[in-house]
């Protein structure tokens, strides 16, 4: 039976912190693929909104779908390690093409950190949360748990339906990912080499202060059609500053990658990915 024409084809899953938002933005760079700017987290976060209102993120599109000129998806990075989402998406759409972005888990954690210290959620050390999941935000290292997670997705997905690749791959081959992703999901790639390694998210980037920011927040959906507009970015780069991260002390760099250690090895034995890069001495993680 044929799926409704305003359902995604294809779902990028995660990792969170992998930059799962490079490849969504690369992705919307083609005119042929329609994807949601918000991430709707229907099938973890948002699921008791129910189907209604998942189905408003894509109806607009869906003529253009049904005549085959868009393929529509979504990108949901928190969908990986949800503990129900991989089978609430096999039960709802059972043919979906799922992409997955991995980073190494160590800089994934770290980098999580740093989001939530930016947002002002976290306020200690790294070692307040990192050396243990047992700490008021366990995601931080559960969600490296790649091989914990993705055996739920291979039980209820054919292989083929799922492609993995990795971080690293992206900064030394954007053009090969965008096409291997296109190729996926059943659309001709679309470069834009000017785009390649454009910076989504990152944790370098300038920022307003904490409390600017909370003052803010109310006026947040207000504020969102400015964004991009050359007033308001230029009001925002006289306030936004340089964020500076306490720092990952090289002892729990190690700690974490032993941590992971055989969460690594069965996730290379499962999928069959060279993860040497991984078990080499941690780098910065930016």
């Amino acid at each position: 039976m044929k799926a409704p024409d305003w359902q995604p084809r294809f779902i990028v899953i995660g990792a969170v912190k992998a930059a799962t938002t490079w490849i969504q933005a690369r992705l919307q760079d083609n005119p042929a693929i329609h994807m949601p700017d918000p991430e709707p987290h229907y099938f973890s976060s948002e699921f008791d909104r129910g189907e209604d209102w998942y189905r408003a993120f894509f109806e607009h599109r869906a003529q253009d779908a049904a005549q085959g000129r868009i393929v529509m998806g979504e990108k949901s990075a928190d969908y990986l390690a949800h503990p129900l989402a991989a089978e609430r998406i096999a039960r709802a759409l059972p043919q979906v093409r799922l992409v997955l972005q991995l980073r190494n888990p160590v800089e994934r954690a770290y980098s999580d950190y740093k989001m939530f210290f930016r947002r002002g959620t976290v306020k200690g050390p790294p070692e307040d949360y990192l050396r243990s999941p047992d700490n008021p935000h366990p995601r931080f290292l559960q969600d490296g748990l790649y091989a914990r997670h993705l055996a739920r997705w291979y039980d209820l997905f054919p292989r083929e339906q799922i492609l993995i690749y990795l971080y690293d791959d992206v900064r030394v081959q954007p053009r090969r990912i965008v096409e291997a992703v296109s190729g996926h999901i059943g659309v001709p790639p679309v470069f834009r080499p000017e785009l390649a390694l454009a910076q989504e998210n990152s944790s370098r980037s300038a920022i307003l202060p904490l409390s600017l920011r909370k003052a803010l927040a109310p006026l947040k959906q207000t504020i969102r059609p400015l964004r991009g507009k050359p007033v308001f970015e230029n009001m925002r780069s006289l306030l936004a500053r340089e964020m500076h991260y306490p720092p990952l002390a090289p002892s729990l760099r190690e700690q974490l990658r032993d941590f992971y250690a055989r969460d690594v090895e069965t996730l290379e034995a499962i999928c069959g990915l060279d993860l040497s890069r991984w078990k080499a001495p941690a780098r910065s993680a930016a």
